[in-house]
């Protein structure tokens, strides 16, 4: 299954770092936080990514035109142009970077990717945020209860968009409220082809119109995550991830990926 990231937005709340890179591209450690959640994703078997840029695209792309290099040690032969790795890489990622505009909201975003996706489900989430998750056990939930969209629900602090449930339908979706039941939209989505009909243009937020016209069909379901997230939105967010990712466990690292 394809999985889609969103890592097109200006980050502008971390503006420390993303005066020059993108906020996919701050580092937790010496690798990109994209880099992390695409190894979440990698280490249950799911590597076939596309990246949906737009903010400093030029950036994204060159981390990965580029990644062999950057991330091992070797020996260019200057007589011919050969290059020897002197490491074994344990990355087999196919990733797909797709230039979906500067200003296009993440609706819009997503809308652009039609032509990769294609007629099938595929995986989605934020090119910001960092998970414990069991993406086999997401995808399980998501094909049992057969309706267009799953998101998993995660219980943060009282910042984010706000969900109700009846059971594990969502009944209510609002933008940053004030919180009732605690939860909120955490991302790691599992979609199915469908809800490209429901994104009309590159103005549009996956979260209000879209989100909201699924909710009132009924076809929104919430896997709920009771164990890690933790998105990077400030600095604040960036100093906690840093400091989790230099202990002994970092808690978004399954131990036996």
């Amino acid at each position: 299954m394809k999985v889609v990231i969103l890592a097109g937005g200006f980050g502008s709340r971390l503006s420390e770092y993303t005066d020059k890179i993108p906020k996919p591209m701050v580092t937790i450690g010496s690798r990109p936080i994209l880099w992390h959640i695409m190894r979440t994703y990698a280490s249950f078997g799911y590597n076939d990514f596309y990246l949906a840029l737009g903010y400093k695209a030029e950036l994204i792309k060159d981390y990965f035109l580029h990644y062999r290099s950057l991330n091992t040690d070797f020996t260019v032969d200057l007589s011919n142009g050969t290059v020897e790795s002197h490491q074994a890489d344990e990355i087999d990622w196919r990733v797909t970077l797709v230039d979906t505009g500067l200003e296009t909201m993440t609706g819009g975003r997503i809308k652009r990717l039609r032509k990769f996706v294609g007629n099938e489900p595929f995986m989605l989430t934020y090119g910001d945020g960092v998970a414990n998750i069991d993406i086999d056990a997401l995808l399980k939930f998501h094909k049992s209860h057969g309706k267009m969209v799953t998101l998993t629900a995660v219980r943060p602090s009282a910042r984010f968009g706000d969900l109700n449930f009846n059971g594990n339908q969502v009944v209510s979706f609002e933008e940053k409220p004030q919180l009732h039941e605690g939860w909120i939209n955490g991302g790691f989505f599992v979609c199915q082809p469908e809800l490209l009909d429901y994104i009309d243009n590159d103005n549009q937020m996956l979260e209000r119109e879209p989100l909201q016209r699924v909710v009132n069909d009924g076809e929104l379901m919430a896997y709920k995550h009771e164990g890690f997230w933790h998105c990077m939105d400030t600095r604040r967010d960036y100093d906690l991830l840093k400091s989790l990712w230099e202990s002994d466990a970092p808690p978004w690292v399954r131990l036996d990926s």
